[in-house]
């Protein structure tokens, strides 16, 4: 298998762009139809999401530190769609034959070779990583609606019991599908640390042109039934205890937190300042809240009832288009935060809208904060 060359090919079929891969999905379904059933009606974003992971998989093809994580957790999120292990020839045959087609007389006998080659390796891997998660999980859960409260007109706050217990850590999140919605997902993360009782909480907006969220926000009802892909990601989630290291690791490892939170991406470090609850409260938390307006401010009530019964919790809201605003720090939420501290020394986290997340990390990285101190979680998620 010549990397070089999967490389080069693969800039060439990518500068077709969502035509190459309309010809894959068109490829695969005409010989396949049962597979149709898999993908929701619309697929111009499933179509985004087949390049951002090709792309990913061939840039990566020769990083197998960082590739074969990748090609786990593909092979594991996609349980949750049906896929088995008979429907990877299928796969294969329509992504060579859609590449065979668009290199025209550049596709060469040994192109095909390492592309066949490559392809069996992705296979193999997503495969096996498939089959070992079968063996203690489930591919979804089925979750009932147990609360659903209408914070604004497009905030809801839910939540719900899995009818069996999905286990996930504090800061990470898992693909969300309505019954409204067949075959669409919309990663949300938990708003709460594991409960006894199993229930989740969630923090829904109606995005733009958000489907899965419009339903969830606007039509899901007490009764409903959502379901749940496995929980992913650990960009977000808080260092483990440092129990045992020496007085200075321990120091690093156990630093105190700040927290700033851009709307409903205030739910994963609420689930993390409860998290740091249940562990006896040995870190501050200086939780940030940024908003549009005051009235975005959807979880104040409830964050400050947290603040009271945790001396170590601090929380400032925030808002920066308000000027009636009472009772608030007015300005970007990094901003504030950064009126008050420099922050140097400590552990940061960062969740709200790409451009919330990625101009916060660089004003703080401007202003002498080391990326390694920065946890947040990634928007160039090739699957979904």
């Amino acid at each position: 298998m010549d990397v070089e060359r999967l490389k080069w090919s693969w800039g060439l079929a990518e500068r077709i762009g969502d035509e190459a891969a309309l010809h894959f999905y068109s490829t695969l379904f005409l010989a396949n139809p049962e597979i149709r059933e898999m993908f929701p009606i619309g697929m111009a974003g499933q179509r985004d999401k087949l390049l951002s992971a090709l792309g990913h998989i061939v840039s990566h093809v020769d990083a197998t530190d960082e590739l074969v994580p990748f090609l786990k957790q593909l092979g594991r999120d996609h349980r949750r769609f049906g896929v088995v292990a008979e429907h990877f020839p299928a796969v294969g045959e329509a992504l060579i034959a859609t590449l065979a087609h668009f290199l025209d007389d550049q596709w060469t006998e040994e192109l095909a070779e390492d592309w066949a080659a490559a392809f069996g390796v992705v296979a193999g891997v997503m495969n096996d990583a498939a089959t070992e998660a079968g063996q203690t999980s489930p591919p979804w859960w089925d979750a009932e609606v147990v609360a659903h409260e209408r914070r604004s007109f497009d905030v809801a706050v839910l939540q719900i019991k899995p009818h069996y217990r999905l286990p996930y850590v504090p800061g990470q999140s898992m693909a969300v599908q309505c019954h409204l919605r067949p075959r669409q997902w919309r990663y949300l993360s938990p708003a709460n640390a594991p409960r006894p009782d199993g229930t989740i909480d969630l923090h829904v907006r109606h995005v733009a042109g958000g489907q899965v969220s419009a339903a969830i926000v606007h039509s899901v009802h007490v009764g409903d039934v959502l379901r749940l892909g496995a929980a992913v990601g650990r960009r977000l989630t808080l260092s483990p205890r440092a129990d045992g290291l020496s007085a200075s690791s321990r120091a690093v490892a156990e630093r105190d937190l700040l927290m700033l939170a851009g709307g409903t991406g205030l739910a994963p470090l609420k689930s993390i300042v409860e998290q740091v609850a249940a562990e006896g409260g040995r870190r501050r938390v200086h939780l940030y809240l940024g908003a549009r307006t005051e009235r975005d401010l959807y979880d104040l009530k409830g964050m400050s009832q947290l603040a009271y019964e945790c001396p170590w919790l601090r929380i400032v809201p925030t808002v920066s288009d308000d000027p009636h605003a009472q009772d608030v720090a007015i300005g970007s939420v990094v901003d504030v935060a950064l009126q008050h501290d420099s922050w140097l020394n400590h552990e940061i986290f960062v969740c709200g809208s790409e451009a919330m997340v990625m101009g916060s990390v660089n004003t703080l990285v401007q202003r002498g904060v080391t990326p390694d101190q920065i946890r947040y979680e990634s928007f160039q998620r090739p699957v979904e």
